[in-house]
């Protein structure tokens, strides 16, 4: 392109045919993808092979000109892996530089490779192909990071430590117990991508540029030779949806909240105020001024990225939800936040899974802090209705005029005298210290789902099973 910024460009050797002058550099500018969408090289090789393969099946162009197609594109995929095929901007995205290198190995077979397909349908197929990709690497992320937290659970399967609501002491529970919980958010994100990849799975190739095509296609190899379930219904529908990358963002956003919760958890269990964990070296920084600071800067990053991961969502929501069928060129946008959560993501589970390996935990002062607030009154209130037979509205009253008494000397439910109790509630008997104390009250939690280590142990085998073990059914 001429450096005068008023000389015409060259005219495009894709859709030059209708045009006497190139576009400009603005237009050239805003128009081109190959900065982000060589990403896509290894699917679209892919599928430019299955269609070129289903193409001398049917008949559609010659043996011979498929053979030079399959080994041409061989050779663009083995100097793609070697990181020597040069993109042009010139050419706009990855296909047609895919395209255009194809021509310069094979000669004029290259230019049959396009027939009965349009770049509508090629780039749907190349970007459902990625994120099948994406999701199967995020799916073995995320399971690795169950692993670190059921290890650390199996641990930590007796470790006391408080149960917040309103992040204030509520009850008791054991460590291992509270990282079982993550456990199971990240189930239910692996359970959210499973389902987004099934539907997914359907293959726009045939589909064309809206309408499907007049060639005699057999949309059924290619869709199995790509791994897909079967090809999608409709050609309108084929070509324009993005359901399944707005459907893998909200997975990603969800799972983005996760970490995030995880994170300012560990945010808060650093400080010294809390202190019920230490950072290794390997996931901490310090201060360029104060030289004691020991700062959580990967769970604080971690945090912050879950912003960018929900904004990428409402992006590409934003962009989806005016357009008329079928292809827009306003869905060029829908590559870059695709490939930007999935780096992301990428790195806050890898740094998730290293904090949580590595982290030490203070389990006497976790089990300290468990004393404070009061965290066996309702384990008193219960045992006023098991035991006692009052009423629970009037257990809880009870409990409540009792944990008054307490915090007003200064000392635990337990420590209070029996006929201190015995002068709110003469029922009271001796029986009643069997169940105060922390240790008593995380015993107690034995139903299904509980703290009680017991149950903590059981649910580590069962997460095991469930997660670990047993194969995902896409």
């Amino acid at each position: 392109m001429s450096d005068d910024p008023a000389a015409p460009a060259a005219v495009s050797r894709i859709w030059g045919g209708r045009f006497a002058a190139g576009p400009s550099a603005v237009m050239e500018a805003i128009n081109v993808s190959i900065d982000f969408d060589a990403r896509l090289i290894s699917q679209d090789i892919a599928a430019s092979k299955a269609h070129a393969t289903m193409l001398a099946r049917q008949a559609i162009i010659s043996q011979a000109d498929a053979d030079a197609i399959l080994a041409g594109l061989d050779r663009v995929r083995d100097e793609a892996d070697a990181g020597t095929l040069a993109f042009s901007r010139a050419l706009e995205d990855v296909h047609m530089n895919v395209e255009a290198r194809l021509a310069e190995l094979v000669g004029e077979s290259a230019g049959r490779l396009h027939t009965a397909r349009s770049r509508n349908d090629q780039v749907a197929t190349d970007f459902r192909l990625w994120v099948r990709d994406a999701i199967d690497t995020l799916d073995g992320m995320i399971q690795g990071l169950q692993a670190v937290l059921i290890g650390r659970a199996d641990e930590h399967a007796a470790s006391i430590m408080p149960g917040f609501t309103h992040l204030q002491s509520a009850q008791p529970v054991t460590l291992g117990h509270h990282l079982l919980a993550y456990v199971e958010m990240l189930g239910r994100d692996r359970g959210r991508f499973a389902d987004c990849r099934r539907r997914l799975n359907e293959c726009p190739l045939g589909a064309a540029a809206l309408a499907g095509t007049s060639f005699p296609v057999d949309r059924r190899e290619t869709a199995a030779a790509l791994g897909f379930d079967r090809p999608c219904a409709n050609s309108l529908d084929a070509v324009s949806d993005r359901d399944f990358a707005l459907e893998f963002l909200a997975a990603c956003s969800i799972l983005a909240v996760h970490l995030s919760r995880l994170a300012e958890e560990i945010v808060v269990w650093a400080c010294e105020q809390f202190g019920f964990l230490r950072l290794s070296d390997q996931f901490s920084t310090g201060s360029s001024i104060m030289p004691q600071k020991r700062n959580p800067d990967a769970a604080e990053l971690t945090r912050a990225k879950t912003g960018r991961v929900i904004g990428a969502l409402t992006g590409l929501l934003v962009v989806m939800k005016g357009l008329p069928l079928a292809y827009a060129k306003d869905m060029q946008e829908d590559k870059e936040p695709v490939f930007e959560t999935f780096d992301t993501l990428q790195l806050c589970l890898a740094s998730m899974a290293g904090m949580i390996e590595t982290a030490s935990f203070d389990t006497a002062r976790m089990r300290t802090a468990a004393e404070k607030g009061f965290p066996d009154a309702t384990d008193l209130a219960d045992w006023l209705v098991r035991v006692g037979g009052l009423p629970f509205r009037r257990a809880h009253h009870v409990a409540g005029t009792l944990v008054k008494a307490a915090e007003a000397r200064g000392c635990p439910l337990r420590a209070l005298t029996l006929e201190d109790m015995q002068a709110v509630e003469p029922g009271i008997d001796a029986n009643v210290f069997a169940v105060l104390g922390v240790e008593a009250s995380v015993a107690s939690r034995r139903s299904q789902g509980g703290t009680a280590p017991e149950r903590v142990r059981e649910a580590v085998a069962a997460a095991r099973r469930r997660f670990l073990e047993t194969p995902r059914r896409d």
